[in-house]
């Protein structure tokens, strides 16, 4: 726990009501979505501008009190528990739209503005801003910056390091500093913006982020491949980009998934096949025709039994809703579920998927393969319950295998869920020794007290392929 002293410091700044360190409180804020992973903080404080998170920062590096900056807490890596204790600083206070500049297609934000609240009013601007994460309807901007999320439609677009161009940010001394602006060049000095992005609040707190924004597309088409062959569907997705068509989406989902998304959803998806594609073209009408025309000739070629396009805007929002709704569906199955994150080149998904399914029968386990598969980048899900032991093992083991087999095909551990504290103990298989120790000194020339969420990105030990214990 907290002294009396630091309590008293941290109230100061922030006043009684937005500092709470009630067992309710704490329980509350003492996990995130990543499945057995908790640990109670000491405190939950929130404070309600930049000077005042300077003010806490300072406090707790003088003290050596460990900081968490969360957002709603979806993120799948135990990134936002507090394993170490300290506190947990919430931006619940923090939560405006300061700008939308129509001239300069920006918008300005603090980080605990919902996502799709932005994403709405950037759309009645005629606006859009492409990072899509399927956590979207609760998932804060602070928490996709620090996780660098991504989303559906990461294929043509990209992912949240791609729409950020400025930060104000609290570094571990207190200092607060801005990084980047409304600027398409600048290569004044280190490109300290994109560094935050992604390092999962072990390097500062982000107050305020400047976010890049395009024109909303003209159009779109969303259609369904069908497959009875899992490798023909991977196929079709490395042949798409070979055509050179990259389309805004292109989700794979095999049969497994589709049974409990379709069960979840009730919207008449196919759960006789093994796989579909989910694959979804924007842009200009004429383009938007052709590349359609072009996606199912290629689907055809590789043996799809059926192409349906979706004939109406309510059935393709049903379709990508559907496909958001997958973890939620496979929820369902059992008390304990495990979302995973391996990435691989797109050429070697029909492997990756090949060897998730071997792996699987291997372990004899549940589980559900979906994801952006075209950027190589899939969710093996697991179905199971904490409280069997030995299934749990089998699990980790599971897993361990398939982010092997990942790195083997010149993928890696994580592509959008992040590293915290579940994937630490696989970084170096993916990073090696010299990787990790470059990061680590970046850490420590930031944060030499290491109070900004310890305990993630660095395992404790990590040259051991180990179960790890949850």
């Amino acid at each position: 726990m907290l002294s009396n002293e630091i309590r008293e410091k941290l109230i100061s700044i922030v006043s009684e009501k937005n500092f709470d360190d009630s067992k309710i409180e704490r329980l509350v804020y003492s996990y995130d979505a990543t499945p057995n992973f908790q640990s109670m903080p000491d405190a939950v404080v929130s404070p309600r501008n930049a000077k005042e998170v300077s003010e806490i920062v300072k406090i707790c590096n003088q003290y050596g009190v460990p900081i968490v900056p969360r957002g709603s807490g979806t993120n799948l890596c135990a990134g936002t528990c507090p394993t170490e204790g300290g506190i947990v600083l919430l931006f619940k206070h923090m939560n405006k739209i300061l700008e939308i500049d129509e001239e300069n297609l920006t918008v300005t934000v603090q980080p605990g503005v919902i996502t799709l609240d932005m994403i709405h009013a950037i759309e009645e601007k005629g606006l859009f801003y492409p990072p899509d994460p399927s956590s979207m309807k609760i998932s804060t901007i602070g928490g996709n910056i620090n996780e660098n999320s991504g989303g559906l439609r990461g294929l043509k677009y990209g992912v949240t390091r791609d729409y950020v161009i400025g930060l104000e940010a609290v570094l571990p001394n207190g200092d607060i500093i801005r990084t980047g602006g409304k600027l398409a060049k600048d290569v004044a000095g280190y490109d300290l913006t994109r560094l935050f992005v992604g390092s999962e609040g072990t390097l500062g707190v982000i107050t305020e982020a400047t976010l890049k924004l395009i024109p909303m597309p003209e159009t779109r088409k969303t259609m369904l491949a069908l497959y009875q062959d899992l490798s023909a569907a991977a196929r079709s997705v490395s042949k798409i980009i070979a055509n050179k068509i990259i389309p805004t989406t292109l989700e794979f989902l095999d049969q497994a998934t589709l049974k409990v998304v379709e069960d979840y959803a009730q919207i008449g998806l196919p759960t006789e096949v093994q796989a579909v594609l989910l694959i979804e073209q924007d842009g200009p009408p004429e383009v938007v025709e052709r590349d359609i025309d072009k996606i199912a000739e290629v689907c055809k070629q590789e043996n799809a039994v059926s192409i349906q396009i979706a004939a109406t805007e309510e059935e393709a929002m049903a379709l990508r809703t559907a496909r958001r709704a997958a973890l939620s569906a496979v929820a369902r199955l059992a008390p304990t579920t495990i979302l995973e994150d391996a990435t691989v080149p797109r050429s070697e998904i029909a492997n990756m998927v090949k060897a998730i399914n071997e792996i699987t029968e291997k372990y004899q386990l549940t589980i559900c393969t979906f994801g952006h598969a075209g950027d190589g980048n899939l969710h093996p899900t697991c179905a199971t319950d904490a409280r069997n032991h030995e299934e749990m093992e089998r699990v980790e083991k599971a897993f361990a295998e398939i982010f092997e087999k990942a790195i083997e095909l010149g993928g890696t551990i994580t592509g959008e869920h992040g590293v915290g504290a579940m994937k630490a103990p696989y970084l170096e298989w993916k990073l090696k020794k010299e990787g990790i120790a470059a990061m680590m000194g970046i850490k420590q020339a930031f944060d030499p007290n290491n109070i900004m969420n310890p305990g993630k990105v660095f395992a404790k030990d990590s040259k051991k392929r180990v179960v790890i214990t949850r």
